[in-house]
């Protein structure tokens, strides 16, 4: 099995790339942000976002599941539902930030995330996937981009949607993410010893995975 690690702040393209890479090699595409966002998701509906307490007794009764069609496409199963089109939201983003820093939540997903890997060559997407997750991936790659260019693809991104925000909201967002995602005690992110460092600024979508592909590959 090839195991491909990548890593990277919100709104590098991580999934974006990662899926369109993963769609030309034939590779199951896993993205863990998804479970993440699952987790607050329901941290939310129970009213438990910041209770740590409370988020861990929540995990007890709480099945996430990553189901994938014959297309390798992702669905994301929540206690028997499909949720996979209500977790892309901003207020579920900054949830599964906060959800992803209380380690109970990082255990309870692990085994998920490993299991996966184990049977199915995967390219695997998330903020410690290299360092904790897959530490003995076949490829690490550091996916980044500057702040504003992200900023500014999350905001046409919900503009799209139908979205009320302004690019200064959402780039105050990245920067918060970016923080909390980097200062947390438990698996901060940040690129591994091993990794390959990957820029998307100012790159294509085709670009972009072009230049995946390419480092997969060890072109």
């Amino acid at each position: 099995m090839i195991n491909v690690a990548i890593d990277g702040p919100a709104g590098a393209g991580k999934s974006t790339i990662a899926k369109a890479a993963s769609k030309k090699l034939g590779f199951i595409y896993v993205d863990t942000g998804a479970l993440y966002r699952a987790i607050a998701l329901n941290a939310v509906r129970n009213n438990v976002l910041n209770d740590d307490s409370g988020l861990v007794k929540m995990l007890e009764s709480t099945s996430v599941k990553l189901q994938f069609d014959a297309s390798g496409s992702q669905c994301v199963i929540l206690n028997g539902e499909d949720v996979s089109s209500l977790i892309r939201t901003p207020e579920i983003s900054m949830g599964a930030s906060k959800v992803s820093s209380v380690p109970a939540v990082r255990e309870f997903l692990l085994g998920l995330q490993r299991d996966i890997a184990k049977s199915n060559n995967v390219i695997m997407d998330g903020r410690d996937i290299g360092t904790v997750v897959l530490p003995n991936a076949d490829v690490k790659i550091f996916l980044t981009a500057s702040p504003e260019c992200r900023a500014e693809r999350r905001y046409k991104e919900l503009i799209e949607k139908g979205e009320s925000v302004t690019f200064e909201a959402v780039l105050a967002d990245v920067n918060q993410r970016d923080y909390q995602d980097s200062h947390r005690e438990i698996a901060p992110m940040k690129p591994c010893e091993d990794s390959v460092m990957a820029d998307t600024t100012g790159k294509t979508l085709e670009e972009s995975t072009e230049m995946i592909i390419k480092i997969i590959k060890g072109e």
